[in-house]
């Protein structure tokens, strides 16, 4: 055998031992080329949390693939250090969200020092019963150093901030997630508790009409758009199940993000569905959580913004000698809010 075909020989072999390259996590790969640095940020400070939280996601059908810690439990984080329900009542305090619904039951507690029974049982209840994704994405900002963004402990206030945002002054831009691509750093929103869905147009007239705007929607943080041409849209949102979860929507070959249907409950049913669209063990294929009313996608605006730091080491909540709490991050603007 001459020394040409030994050499093909020898590396068809040691292909075949090789196996199948294993495929990179979404949160491992390098910032895609050209992306600035606050989508930089963004993505890593919601990845960050993502691993904390020990990775859970839906898979690409909506259903749960993986759910590990969540927010009541008094388990540790991946890191062994942090508490599941302390790293929430911390997104609070950082956000400054906490003292904008200081009113909650609970809410005062987790100004607290941890450790203390009383009051730790105050702020765990809090932190059970308080929906904290809004929170979670306004910590998420602060922690990225994004100017001027309206953090609240409602999703619809930095919605509707960036739907008046017309001189462009805000970090975000309002935008349909039908007709434009989403990109790392943006948010892709939805509205719930409807009996019909609204969608972008109908989002946009109530936002601009004289009736009362959806109080109820959640937002998510794109962290990756067709990695490595996967045709898929990865996003990181807060009190998703209860944990900081991901889930992956499609993409068609231009980039744009492919909506599921919305489920559309009974009308007047209080959100009830019909009973052959329900989850149910005999309907598993109804169980598709990315069935959202998709209304709207927040583009981040190019910005100069500081290179994230390392995350700080645990912070100690503190109040003033008289007892009111001080927020650990300024809140922009200054509002109280009723949480959804």
């Amino acid at each position: 055998m001459d020394r040409r075909r030994l050499a093909a020989l020898t590396l068809g072999l040691l292909m075949l031992g090789s196996g199948p390259a294993a495929a990179i996590e979404v949160c491992d790969a390098p910032p895609r080329y050209g992306l600035g640095q606050a989508a930089i940020n963004i993505v890593r400070a919601a990845c960050e949390e993502h691993r904390l939280w020990g990775r859970p996601f839906f898979d690409p059908q909506g259903h749960v693939a993986s759910l590990g810690v969540t927010e009541a439990e008094r388990e540790d984080l991946t890191d062994h250090g942090v508490i599941a329900w302390q790293r929430v009542a911390r997104y609070w305090r950082e956000s400054g969200t906490l003292a904008q619904i200081g009113g909650e039951p609970g809410a005062a507690s987790c100004w607290a020092t941890p450790g203390n029974r009383a009051t730790d049982s105050d702020c765990r209840a809090f932190v059970v019963d308080t929906p904290w994704s809004a929170a979670f994405v306004s910590w998420i900002m602060t922690r990225a150093g994004i100017a001027n963004f309206f953090r609240s402990p409602r999703h619809i206030d930095y919605i509707r901030a960036a739907w008046r945002d017309t001189a462009g002054s805000g970090p975000y831009r309002y935008a349909d997630p039908v007709t434009e691509k989403p990109a790392p750093g943006d948010l892709l929103c939805f509205i719930r508790g409807r009996d019909q869905p609204l969608g972008y147009a109908g989002l946009t007239a109530a936002l601009a009409g004289p009736g009362p705007v959806p109080s109820e929607s959640h937002c998510e943080i794109v962290v990756a758009a067709n990695l490595g041409g996967d045709r898929t849209l990865h996003l990181i949102g807060g009190n998703v199940l209860n944990t900081v979860m991901m889930r992956a929507l499609p993409l068609d070959r231009s980039g744009h993000v492919i909506l599921p249907a919305p489920l559309t409950p009974i009308p007047d049913s209080g959100g009830a569905l019909p009973p052959d669209r329900q989850c149910l063990p005999s309907q598993p294929d109804q169980c598709d959580f990315n069935r959202q009313d998709w209304a709207v996608l927040l583009q981040l605006r190019p910005q100069e913004v500081p290179v994230a730091q390392a995350p700080p080491s645990p912070e100690i909540p503190t109040a003033p000698a008289g007892g009111e709490p001080t927020p650990a991050a300024p809140v922009t603007p200054a509002e109280t809010v009723t949480p959804p």
